[in-house]
Order: structure tokens, then C-alpha cells, then sequence
């Protein structure tokens, strides 16, 4: 039986729903200022999301939308031109999470502590970047939150995104462990078959932008972890008598 010895999270869709309240209104409200017509609904931003990052994102949408589309003179290429649209968009992100616009998903909170209670280590294996993370969890953890992660894999960290393993890869890595002694938590597909390629078990939160991808890899299925009084929906796989996702339950899931 393997022992569990570290929890390994996703960012975005799976400790907060930052995709809906944070992302996607970051984006528009930075190609407005850049007088761009784009403007992302949630059905388009959807779509969008089966590309993993923010300025992949967005060149998939310029490539699928825009292929006409003329850059500003003080650009001399797309990349220039999307790694400017996407550093306002990160400042705004960053002001939305300090107004506290992008509360953490039910159970989160719980989970991390009970987890430091219990000497289980914590990591974070993101597409997103540094500052985001370090906005999210400052806004709603407070800045020590940012020490109880031994690994902060994020970003452009690694060659390839997901749903390529290599961010798992580089927080196994950094942990010292291997996947069997540590559980995933993912929101997407693309995460899921990054996480299992990995060797990781993982358990899905769904959430209204990723509840109809194909989770079939995933050893946990549910709604959210859920909390004592309002618990969690379980999707597929099994959870004995628990209704909400605590240590007990990861430990059953990695041994």
C-alpha cells in the first residue's frame, strides 16, 4: 500500500473558480484597452479553454478569428503583441483577486489545513503564472499561504503545458517523491491527462466550464471537495460513507 505523503493542486477551476470570476473578465477588460472588438463569452471562453494558457489562448483565438488581423506598429511580432495584452490582463486578474472577486471553491481552506495538520505536504503544478498564483492565494490564504507550498510549479516553468505531464513531472521532481505517495487535484481534462500521464492518481472538481469532458482516468469524480455542512456530489468513483473530502479520504484513494 502506498502512503500518502503529498497533495498536488491545480490553480485555475480547482482551488478557485478563477476562470469565471477572474480570467475571462481580465482578458476583456484588457483587449478593450487595447481597442480590440474581442470580446470572450462564457460559451467562446468555453472553447478556448481546451487550450491550456493564457497567451496560447489567445494566439489559438487570433489563428481561429483573426487571421486578418493588423498588430500595432510598436509591435514586431504576434508573441510581442500577446505578451503585452497579457500582462495587463494579469494586472487586472491581480486587482480582481485584492478586491476579493475570486473566493476559493467550498473545501479548499479546509483541505490545505488539515492537510499542514497533518504533515501532509502541499504543491501547486498550474499553467498559470507566478503572479497570478501568488494574487490568488495572498487575496484569500493571506501571503504566509505562499510557504505552505514546498513546490510553486507554474507557468512557463516547463517546455510544454498541459495536457503534457512536464509540470507534474517538475513538482514530483522538486518534492523528491514519487507519484504513487501523492494525490493530484484537477478541474479539466487537459489537467487530468497531464496529472495521469504523470503517474498520479487524481481526483476531479468538476465546474461549469469542464463538467462534460471525459473524466474516465480520474480515480475521484465530484462536484467540489464539499464541507460538513454542505457536502460534496460524487460523480463517479467511491467514497464509502464520506461527504466531504478530507485527509482520510485522499489516504484511501492513494494507498
Amino acid at each position: 500500500m502506498a502512503e500518502l505523503k503529498a497533495l498536488i493542486f491545480d490553480v485555475d477551476g480547482t482551488l478557485a473558480e478563477t476562470e469565471r470570476d477572474g480570467h475571462r473578465p481580465a482578458f476583456n477588460q484588457a483587449f478593450a484597452d487595447a481597442g480590440l472588438d474581442w470580446n470572450w463569452s462564457a460559451e467562446r471562453y468555453g472553447e478556448l479553454l481546451e487550450v491550456s494558457g493564457g497567451k496560447e489562448r489567445m494566439r489559438a483565438f487570433v489563428q481561429q478569428s483573426q487571421p486578418d488581423l493588423v498588430l500595432p506598429e510598436e509591435f514586431a511580432s504576434l508573441d510581442e503583441f500577446i505578451k503585452s495584452l497579457h500582462a495587463v490582463k494579469t494586472r487586472y486578474y491581480e486587482q480582481a483577486a485584492a478586491a476579493g472577486k475570486i473566493p476559493l471553491r467550498p473545501g479548499v481552506k479546509r483541505l490545505l489545513n488539515e492537510a499542514r495538520e497533518k504533515g501532509v505536504r502541499l504543491a501547486i503544478a498550474t499553467t498559470t503564472t507566478p503572479a497570478n498564483v501568488k494574487a490568488l492565494l495572498e487575496n484569500t490564504l493571506g501571503a504566509e499561504s505562499l510557504d505552505w507550498f514546498e513546490v510553486i510549479a507554474a507557468g512557463d516553468m516547463v517546455p510544454q503545458k498541459k495536457p503534457a505531464p512536464d509540470i507534474f513531472e517538475y513538482a514530483l521532481a522538486h518534492l523528491k517523491l514519487p507519484p504513487e505517495n501523492c494525490l493530484a487535484f484537477e478541474d479539466t481534462n487537459n489537467g487530468l491527462l497531464s496529472a495521469v500521464q504523470s503517474g498520479l492518481k487524481t481526483v476531479i472538481t468538476v465546474n461549469d466550464y469542464t463538467q462534460q469532458q471525459d473524466f474516465s482516468q480520474a480515480a475521484l469524480v465530484i462536484s467540489d471537495l464539499g464541507e460538513p455542512s454542505a457536502p460534496f456530489k460524487v460523480i463517479s468513483g467511491q467514497v464509502g460513507d464520506a461527504r466531504y473530502f478530507d485527509i482520510a479520504l485522499a489516504r484511501k484513494i492513494c494507498a
